[in-house]
């Protein structure tokens, strides 16, 4: 008999509802904490920028038992992915579980000794603690806005210039006859620099660091989620865990993925003009393609063409009066700069000890499954296992987890099997594949079958493919055949 568990679920976004639902249905208390006034993580309407949309297609971002409404668009807008979410926890009736506008400040080992956590909750502005059986952290990869600054910014401030983050670009009129400086080449940051151009921004210069390869929604006019998200092309990539034999198998068609993927790059450079703009990669793309692999914004080049957005490889190097003096000599005016530098990874309420043990020097995380260290018992993540089909990843491994914390897997895996494979699995990112580490590590991409096919082994799932052998090899994950496949698991219910 499995014993029933008070859960902490930590974060009310895509992962925080699948980690939710997934604990609930099995018969557990659970408890979810949301920081903000409402669900949606960075979905969350005060958190997204104008015109931000899914870099994945709507039938690759969504919940096995719930897809996305048909009169949505094939990548929706903010507004509707929020709706959608609103949508699933009415559905599974799970604003009961939540107590939003609650910060957890710090977690650490029960103080009465037993299995599982201590959380400091801030509850509008009420401190308390609260002891948990199990901790799922569902705050994902975006949930501490990474703040940088440059020599000259206070100064740059106090004669009237502004610098925000990303995510504090919520209006548009803000860029009405400014002018704006972009810093990042992320998909954050073309946006943003298409958004301002079409805003009525009187200058827009985008500057990045280092050339990317940029997938555009159609590719030679075929939707990509045809081409990239097969598994067959996900069988072109370098894998991890192959034996001998298999790595044998693998070279024998290597000069035509070669070609395969050298047609790939020149399509791309002939198709958004990479040469022109002078942002050919140096790294061939079946080597960069991860979690950080940007999707081409719509409009992106043609703004470049019309001078409405200005592009400029380099970074800053400080502020002078209403100037941002660049790497490259180049100074530009500014009246607004934008800050799409991402996010900061981490778990900064966790005690510093615990960090060490769950993060190697180099900022590579040590998790079994992209889920659970073995050196931090009674919690795990949803939605560390980032990927291009980010709801899907999370309501797998969410599924994964009940089971884990329940010791229902049907593979459970012991202490030593997980050092083996965190092991094998840094080894892997570290010498093999290099790009791997994006995220510190934790980015399932290109690779969902692959890690979808662990999680549903090791789940017991007695179905892993569709019926369709040509399917399953040359379509893109099903959100539906996988609810069927997690249905096909030994089921069970806490007591």
């Amino acid at each position: 008999m499995v014993k029933r568990k008070t859960i902490a679920v930590i974060g009310g976004g895509v992962s925080g509802l699948a980690a939710a639902k997934a604990f609930d249905e099995k018969g557990h208390r659970v408890i979810g904490f949301e920081r903000s006034h409402d669900f949606g993580g960075v979905w969350e309407l005060s958190r997204s920028y104008p015109d931000v949309q899914t870099q994945s297609p709507k039938d690759l971002y969504c919940y096995t038992d719930h897809p996305m409404p048909e009169d949505y668009p094939e990548w929706p807008k903010g507004p509707q992915v929020h709706a959608y979410l609103h949508s699933y926890a009415q559905k599974h009736k799970l604003s009961r579980l939540f107590r939003l506008n609650s910060n957890i400040l710090s977690m650490d080992r029960r103080h009465d000794g037993k299995p599982g956590w201590t959380l400091t909750i801030d509850e509008a502005g009420h401190v308390r603690q609260e002891d948990f059986d199990f901790v799922a952290i569902c705050t994902g990869q975006f949930s501490e806005k990474n703040i940088i600054s440059h020599p000259g910014q206070e100064d740059f401030i106090a004669q009237g210039g502004q610098v925000i983050h990303s995510s504090d670009y919520t209006d548009p009129a803000m860029m009405q006859g400014k002018r704006v400086v972009v810093l990042g080449g992320s998909k954050s940051a073309t946006d943003i620099a298409v958004n301002a151009a079409k805003n009525g921004a009187k200058q827009v210069t985008m500057v990045y660091r280092e050339n990317v390869w940029r997938v555009p929604y159609f590719v030679g006019g075929i939707n990509f989620k045809h081409l990239l998200y097969m598994r067959a092309q996900e069988q072109q990539f370098n894998q991890w865990g192959k034996s001998p034999f298999q790595r044998v198998i693998a070279g024998i068609p290597k000069p035509l993925v070669w070609a395969n993927f050298r047609g790939l790059e020149t399509l791309l450079k002939l198709q958004l003009g990479l040469k022109k703009w002078n942002m050919v990669p140096d790294t061939p793309i079946e080597k960069e393609a991860s979690c950080s692999l940007p999707i081409v914004t719509p409009g992106l080049f043609e703004s470049f063409k019309s001078g409405a957005v200005t592009p400029i490889r380099g970074t800053f190097e400080r502020y002078e009066g209403d100037e941002v003096l660049l790497t490259t000599g180049d100074r530009v005016k500014a009246d607004i700069v934008v800050l799409a530098v991402g996010w900061k990874l981490g778990i900064p309420y966790l005690a510093q000890q615990f960090r060490d043990k769950l993060i190697e020097a180099d900022g590579q995380y040590r998790t079994f499954r992209l889920s659970v260290n073995p050196d931090l018992p009674e919690m795990g993540f949803v939605g560390f296992n980032s990927s291009f089909c980010t709801i899907l990843s999370a309501e797998m491994i969410a599924n994964w987890l009940v089971r884990y914390a329940d010791g229902q897997l049907a593979q459970q895996p012991s202490r030593a099997q997980m050092e083996a494979n965190i092991e094998m699995m840094l080894d892997w990112r570290r010498r093999e594949r290099p790009a791997a580490q994006v995220y510190g590590g934790l980015c399932s991409a290109p690779f969902h079958f692959k890690h979808f096919d662990e999680l549903l082994s090791d789940m017991g799932a007695r179905r892993r493919k569709r019926a369709n052998p040509l399917a399953e090899q040359f379509s893109y994950p099903s959100a539906p055949a996988y609810g069927e496949f997690l249905a096909s698991t030994p089921q069970y219910h806490a007591e």
